[in-house]
């Protein structure tokens, strides 16, 4: 927890210590005199209400395991299943406290029961979390040709078009491939996909496919109409209130003015040390957040992907570096990685159909507020979990078992 409280205090961001004039942008990077000119400075990371008050971002430590024991429902034959079906799966779901517990939690999504047998509870979906459910089978339904083509830029933007099952395991979630999807018998890639092993022995899922992709930044400026010839700037979206200092303005207007590498090409050229390759850093990152359907990550889930993608040691560091560009939010004691342009542009990143779906189940969440405040106020001895709805808590004793081991 220690980099969250520094970094509530100052973000660290490069900037000019001498303002050096930019080379005029080159028909090609090959032949660009590649420049660092920006060197350490700090300045006060600013809290954006609207970004963390972005539920569906937030609400996922709650929504993974509640999605996964809705799962577990809706695939038995009667639509119901005893606890005992459950009540040892808390650490495979990593939900902090008793199954049964965080079940009587959400009583707007599943409702309780006394079984057939010794008076056992047992639990069903409600009216409304079985409607959802079906619109989420239907989306899925829908989108799955477009999943695939996520999973596909996901590997063609490593540098052997090629990455461990694990890497992409971690991202599964975020991609919004459904719970599984793997392990299923039916997985569906297509012939551009094929599994091989790693050298380190690891199993991964290549590309054999020599398709060409266009990046986010890059479709949107043919549908603008932009000039070729002219390098693509980042969209900057500033908070209310955070204002660059002069020199780093300076910086960044040149920056602006570099080359465009798209995260599919080869960069092999680049210093890495140089401010061409730190745009490609923020490329990179740009169609990363692109290709997730909400936009957002928890920031050390992109940690293994550093030695795939070719990005530097400290790669993390760029969303601090480029704050019109992204937001670090630090709700829940984490710190997560948002892409403004997609929330503040609707128009250059259209809203997956998966989004709305995970934006109906959080409001289905929040309704059991209002339904246990009732069941207090009529029985106030009921112990309904309530006051345990603490995943915070929860992530500070699981660091506490890791740093033990």
């Amino acid at each position: 927890m220690l980099f969250l409280h520094h970094l509530s205090k100052t973000l660290t961001l490069k900037s000019l210590a001498h303002p050096l004039p930019f080379p005029k942008p080159l028909s090609s990077p090959h032949s660009l005199t590649q420049n660092s000119t920006y060197v350490n400075v700090y300045m006060k990371w600013k809290k954006d209400p609207f970004y963390d008050s972005l539920d569906p971002i937030h609400f996922t430590p709650q929504l993974k395991p509640l999605l996964s024991l809705k799962n577990i429902i809706s695939r038995n034959p009667n639509g119901c299943i005893p606890i005992s079906d459950v009540s040892k799966k808390d650490k495979e779901l990593r939900i902090p406290i008793k199954v049964s517990r965080f079940m009587r939690m959400y009583p707007s999504v599943f409702e309780e029961f006394e079984g057939p047998k010794h008076g056992l509870p047992w639990f069903r979906l409600t009216e409304k979390a079985v409607e959802i459910d079906r619109e989420e089978r239907e989306v899925y339904g829908q989108c799955m040709g477009d999943l695939r083509v996520r999973v596909k830029k996901l590997v063609m933007m490593s540098k052997e078009k090629r990455l461990p099952m694990k890497v992409v395991r971690e991202l599964e979630w975020c991609l919004g491939l459904p719970e599984g999807f793997w392990e299923s018998d039916d997985v569906k890639l297509g012939g551009d996909f094929e599994f091989v092993d790693m050298c380190d022995g690891e199993r991964g899922l290549a590309v054999v496919s020599n398709e060409n992709f266009l990046s986010v930044l890059q479709k949107n400026a043919m549908r603008r109409g932009d000039d070729e010839a002219m390098p693509i700037a980042f969209p900057l979206f500033p908070s209310k209130g955070l204002r660059l200092k002069k020199k780093i303005s300076d910086w960044l207007d040149g920056f602006q003015k570099l080359p465009y590498v798209s995260p599919y090409e080869d960069f092999s050229h680049l210093n890495p040390c140089s401010d061409e390759a730190e745009k490609r850093l923020v490329g990179v990152l740009h169609e990363l957040l692109c290709l997730f359907v909400l936009n957002a990550i928890e920031r050390k889930r992109l940690f293994g992907l550093k030695k795939y993608l070719g990005l530097p040691q400290k790669m993390d560091k760029a969303f601090e570096r480029h704050p019109h560009i992204f937001y670090l939010s630090l709700r829940g004691k984490t710190c997560t990685a948002i892409l403004k342009e997609a929330y503040k542009d609707k128009s250059a990143i259209e809203g997956h159909p998966l989004a709305r779906v995970r934006r109906k189940y959080v409001d289905l969440m929040k309704e059991s507020k209002a339904i246990l405040k009732q069941r207090r106020h009529n029985n106030p001895r009921v112990d309904d979990g309530s006051s345990v709805l603490d995943f915070d808590l929860y992530r500070e004793e699981e660091a506490k078992e890791k740093n033990l081991v």
